[in-house]
C-alpha cells in the first residue's frame, strides 16, 4: 500500500513524519522519473537524512506521461539516476527492467543490481526487510509512447500479438492481476463474463500472458483483420455517393452552437476538437476549443469544449455554461453520462450521437466483476439529451472491423453526426481540416465517409462488414432459456447423460422454488451455477475447446495473414516452478499441440471413470466435489426456503461464481468461497423455522 497525500515532489515526505508513531516498520513510496528531476530527489534526500525504512520505486518510462509525453527535462539515464541515488546515501539499489539483458554492456555504480521485472514481487519483498532507505527503478517504456512512436515508426513493432480463446477462459481475472494492463477487457457470453484483448490499445508488453490460465494465444505473421472498405487510398474510392444533409447554421438564442465532445484518453478525442476548430476557420467562422483532460492516462476522462459562432464576440467564455450544449459527441458514454459533462447537457436543446459501446475504466483491472451500470449509463443519457435527436451506434465495433482499430471510433461518430445534420461546418472544410492535420490522412477519410454511411444506411456497414464478425448468440436470460443452451453445452461436454441430470436437479429445484414463494429467482441462479460446476474445465475439455471450429473463426475473424500461433500452458505432467511467482512454470508450445487435441477430446467419454488419468489429480477431485457438495447445499437449502430468505438462499447458491480460475487460482477462490459459505450458512440457520431447526 503505497496511498499517501503529499504534493508532487513530496513523494516519501508525509512518512518521515508517521514514521516515529505507528506499528508499520516499512512503506513503499512510488516516483516517476519527471518528479524524481524535478523536485522529488529533495524528498530522497530527506528520507535518509531522517533514517527512516522506505523504498523508493521510481517508474524510468522516459516520458512525462501525465501531461502528455514529454521527455523528462534534463534526459538523465537510468546509471546516473543510480550514481546520484548511492550519493545521496541510499543504500540498496537495484534495476527492474523488461530487458535487462541491455545492461550487460553498460557501467553502473558498485552495488547497483538488474533483475528482470518479473523479479519485482520478489525484490520488494526484500527490499521491506532493509532498514534504512533503498530503491528500485523500473526501466519501461511509458505504454501509450510505446503505441505512438510504434504508429510513427520510431519504435520495433514486434510481430507478436495474443488472442483469448474465450471458451477456454474462466474470466478469473488473473491476467489483469499479471499485467495491471486496461486492454484486458470484459467480454459478456452466455456463460458468464470472460476476457478479450483489444488489439488497437494493447501495447504488445504481453505480461497478460503470465495469468495462470490455458486461454491465451500467441499470434505471429498476422494484424488484426479490416474490412475491404477500410484499406486504401484515396484512388481506391469505389463507393457511392451520399445525399447531403442541410448543414444547420446559428440559429440558437446566442448564435452558437456548443459542441461537447466526451472520451477517453489517449484515443484521439482532442484531436476532434482541434479538426473542428480549423474546419471552422476554413469556413470563414469563429470557433474556441477547450480540453477538459483526464491527464494523459489510459482510463481518464477528457473532455473538448468546441465553441462555434460567426462572429468571435459571440465567444466569450471557452468554456460550454451549464445546460448549452447544442451537440454531445459521446465518444465515451461513461464519461459523457459523469456530472461533470451531465451539467452542460440539457434534455430539451442537447442532440446527441452516442457510441454504445461501454470502454471498460481501469477499476476494472482491480475488480473482476465491478458493475458496468449499462443500463444507468444509458437512462442517465436518456434524462440528459432530446429524444428526437438522440442517436445510439455501435462506434467502436462497427470502426474497429472497417479499419482494424478502434482509434477511428471518434472521427466515425464525427461522420455520423454530420450527416445527421448536426455540425454547422461544410464536409469541404472538415475534410480539409484531416488533410492539414497531416496524419493518417486517407484513413480518416474513409472513416469520416463511412461514419456518415452509417447514418445514411446502417444496412450498408452490415453488408460491408458480413463475416468480419462471429456473431454471438443473445444471451439467454429466462429460466427456460438457460436450461436449453446449458443442457446443449453439458451434452458437448460429456454426453446427453449429464445434461438430463442437470435439467432434473433444476427442474426439481424450480418445482420447490414455486410452491414456496413464486417466482423463479433462485432457481435461475441454480440453473447458471449448477451448469457451471458440472463443466469443471479439464484436459478433455480444454482439447475440445481448441479443436472446435468456433475457436478458428474467431481466430480468422480478427487476424488476417499467414498466421503462426502458439499456447502458453502450464501441464501438471511437466515439472518446474516459476520462481517470481511460485507457481507451477506455464510454457509456450506450438502450433503442433493442436494436432494433439482432437485425440485428447476424444476420450472425454473416460472423465469420472477409474480410466481417468487426469482425475486422480487433486484439483480434480476438488472439483468433483464441490459438484456434491452444491447439490447438498440446494437440497437442504429447499427444506426452509421461503420469500423472507429468498435472497439469502440465491446468495448462498451463487458461490459458484467465484470459484473461478485454473490451478492455484482456483484453489484459492475455493477456499476464500468456503469462508464465504461458512458465514452465510451461520446466517441461514439462524433464520430456520423452530421445525426446521429442530429437525
Amino acid at each position: 500500500n503505497t496511498e499517501t497525500f503529499t504534493h508532487m515532489g513530496g513523494e516519501g515526505v508525509p512518512w518521515v513524519g508517521q514514521a516515529s508513531f505507528t506499528k508499520q516498520k516499512h512503506t513503499f513510496v512510488n516516483l516517476g522519473d519527471g518528479t524524481y528531476m524535478h523536485s522529488g530527489s529533495l524528498a530522497i534526500r530527506q528520507s535518509v537524512i531522517a533514517k527512516v525504512n522506505v523504498t523508493y520505486k521510481i517508474l524510468y518510462n522516459d516520458a512525462v506521461a501525465m501531461t502528455g509525453g514529454q521527455a523528462v527535462e534534463g534526459n538523465l539515464t537510468v546509471p546516473q539516476i543510480c550514481a546520484q541515488l548511492k550519493a545521496e546515501g541510499v543504500g540498496r539499489v537495484a534495476i527492474a527492467s523488461e530487458f535487462p539483458e541491455t545492461y550487460k554492456s553498460i557501467k553502473l555504480p558498485d552495488g547497483v543490481e538488474v533483475h528482470h521485472r518479473d523479479m519485482m514481487m520478489p525484490l520488494q519483498e526484500e527490499m521491506r526487510e532493509i532498514e534504512g532507505a533503498t530503491a528500485i527503478i523500473y526501466d519501461q517504456t511509458c505504454a501509450a509512447e510505446k503505441r505512438r512512436k510504434r504508429k510513427r515508426g520510431l519504435m520495433e513493432d514486434p510481430d507478436h500479438r495474443v488472442f483469448i480463446n474465450d471458451e477456454v477462459c474462466e474470466g478469473c481475472g488473473d491476467c489483469s492481476v499479471q499485467s495491471n494492463c486496461v486492454s484486458v477487457e470484459p467480454l459478456e457470453t452466455a456463460l458468464g463474463r470472460k476476457r478479450t484483448i483489444n488489439q488497437s490499445s494493447c501495447n504488445k508488453d504481453i505480461s497478460c500472458v503470465k495469468g495462470f490460465c490455458p486461454a491465451f494465444v500467441s499470434v505471429r505473421g498476422a494484424q488484426p483483420r479490416k474490412s475491404k472498405a477500410g484499406m486504401g487510398d484515396l484512388a481506391g474510392f469505389d463507393l457511392p455517393d451520399l445525399p447531403m444533409p442541410t448543414v444547420p447554421d446559428f440559429n440558437s438564442e446566442f448564435g452558437d452552437c456548443n459542441i461537447l465532445v466526451t472520451g477517453i484518453g489517449g484515443t484521439g478525442v482532442l484531436t476532434i476538437g482541434g479538426l473542428l476548430g480549423m474546419a471552422a476557420h476554413l469556413d470563414g467562422k469563429a470557433s474556441s476549443v477547450m480540453d477538459m483532460m483526464g491527464l494523459a492516462q489510459k482510463g481518464g476522462a477528457v473532455m473538448s469544449h468546441v465553441r462555434l459562432a460567426d462572429t468571435s464576440d459571440k465567444l466569450r467564455s471557452p468554456r460550454i455554461v451549464t445546460g448549452r450544449t447544442d451537440v454531445l459527441l459521446a465518444c465515451d458514454s461513461i464519461v459523457a453520462a459523469g456530472k461533470d459533462a451531465g451539467d452542460l447537457l440539457r434534455a430539451d436543446r442537447t442532440a446527441s450521437v452516442i457510441n454504445s459501446h461501454l470502454s471498460p475504466i481501469a477499476d476494472f483491472v482491480r475488480n473482476k466483476d465491478i458493475d458496468f451500470k449499462q443500463v444507468a449509463v444509458q437512462k442517465q443519457l436518456d434524462d440528459m439529451t432530446n429524444e428526437d435527436s438522440r442517436f445510439r451506434v455501435p462506434a467502436q465495433e462497427i470502426a474497429a472491423a472497417l479499419m482494424g482499430d478502434s482509434i477511428a471510433t471518434n472521427v466515425f461518430v464525427l461522420g455520423y453526426a454530420w450527416q445527421k445534420g448536426l455540425i454547422p461546418i461544410s464536409l469541404k472544410a472538415i475534410e480539409e481540416s484531416i488533410h492539414l492535420n497531416k496524419v493518417a490522412i486517407e484513413t480518416n477519410l474513409r472513416t469520416l465517409y463511412w461514419g456518415r454511411m452509417a447514418a445514411h444506411d446502417m444496412g450498408a456497414i452490415k453488408r460491408v462488414l458480413k463475416g468480419s464478425f462471429v456473431d454471438r448468440a443473445p444471451i439467454p436470460v429466462s429460466l427456460d432459456g438457460i436450461l436449453e443452451h446449458r443442457s446443449k453445452h453439458l451434452t458437448a461436454y460429456q454426453n446427453t447423460g449429464l445434461a438430463d441430470k442437470y435439467t432434473s436437479f433444476v427442474s426439481m429445484v424450480a418445482s420447490a422454488e414455486k410452491a414456496a414463494c413464486g417466482g423463479d429467482k433462485f432457481a435461475i441462479t441454480v440453473a447458471k451455477n449448477y451448469s457451471k460446476l458440472l463443466s469443471y474445465k479439464d484436459e478433455y475439455e480444454i482439447a475440445r475447446l481448441y479443436s472446435s471450429d468456433t475457436f478458428k473463426k474467431k481466430l480468422t475473424a480478427q487476424f488476417d495473414g499467414k498466421m503462426k500461433v502458439s499456447l502458453h500452458m502450464a501441464p501438471p505432467i511437466l515439472p518446474g516452478i516459476d520462481p517470481a511467482t511460485g507457481r507451477p512454470r506455464k510454457r509456450e508450445f506450438g502450433a503442433w499441440i493442436l494436432s494433439v487435441f482432437p485425440v485428447m477430446a476424444s476420450f472425454k467419454g473416460l472423465r469420472g471413470t477409474a480410466f481417468d488419468i487426469f482425475g486422480y489429480s487433486k484439483e480434480r477431485q476438488m472439483e468433483r466435489g464441490l459438484i456434491t457438495e452444491y447439490e447438498e447445499l440446494i437440497t437442504d437449502l429447499l427444506k426452509d426456503l421461503r420469500t423472507d430468505n429468498i435472497d439469502l438462499a440465491d446468495e448462498l447458491a451463487r458461490l459458484p461464481e467465484t470459484v473461478r480460475g485454473f490451478g492455484p487460482v482456483k484453489i484459492a477462490n475455493v477456499k476464500a468461497s468456503a469462508k464465504t459459505k461458512k458465514v452465510l450458512l451461520a446466517r441461514w440457520d439462524e433464520q430456520k423455522t423452530p421445525a426446521v431447526a429442530a429437525e
